[in-house]
């Protein structure tokens, strides 16, 4: 019997409605590589292990066949939310985009901030966001203010308030828009 919570993380976090589910080919990938990994690997050998666990008879005090179960309802919604994430799945190639200056899903934009700092980040799905290597997904308020803009504008990103400074705007500089299906880490 599953939880009744076994839903709410089937859900597609992060996605505006109504928008698609843009993903690099290397996320797609990753993703379609943890599906048959659960489906072929993992939730086989855990089956075994419940099956092997149920066999010994009292179920209610056997930790085998009770952690076994729940890693298998785990193991059942990661199943689900890949396999929605997959259907959903826009898969965009930045190495095929024809060259241009125009920032779109998949840009590695190199921008100066109002300090004179520079700094790179790579546009990609909310599936392969990661803040630690610049990579910011398409639907975060910074990709957002590039988008359509173009090597040499000034965007201006709204600014949170935080403890130290009050809320406001700062004005970015874009330098350098290239279209790489991979930034260097």
């Amino acid at each position: 019997m599953a939880d009744e919570n076994d839903d709410d993380e089937v859900r597609l976090p992060g996605l505006p409605p109504n928008t698609k589910n843009y993903m690099t080919p290397a996320c797609y990938r990753r993703l379609l590589d943890e599906r048959e990994h659960l489906v072929n690997v993992e939730r086989p050998e855990v089956v075994n292990v419940v099956s092997w666990a149920a066999s010994n008879g009292d179920r209610s005090e056997n930790g085998d066949y009770l952690y076994g179960k729940r890693r298998l309802r785990e193991i059942d919604r990661r199943i689900r939310f890949l396999n929605k994430r997959i259907e959903s799945a826009e898969v965009v190639d930045p190495d095929s985009r024809p060259p241009t200056d125009k920032i779109f899903f998949g840009a590695t934009v190199l921008y100066c901030d109002q300090k004179g700092e520079e700094h790179k980040i790579r546009i990609v799905g909310i599936d392969e966001a990661d803040a630690n290597h610049g990579d910011v997904s398409w639907i975060s308020p910074i990709a957002r203010v590039f988008l359509k803009a173009r090597e040499g504008d000034e965007v201006k990103l709204p600014t949170p308030a935080t403890v130290t400074h009050p809320a406001g705007v700062e004005t970015l500089e874009i330098l350098e828009v290239t279209y790489t299906s991979r930034q260097p880490r």
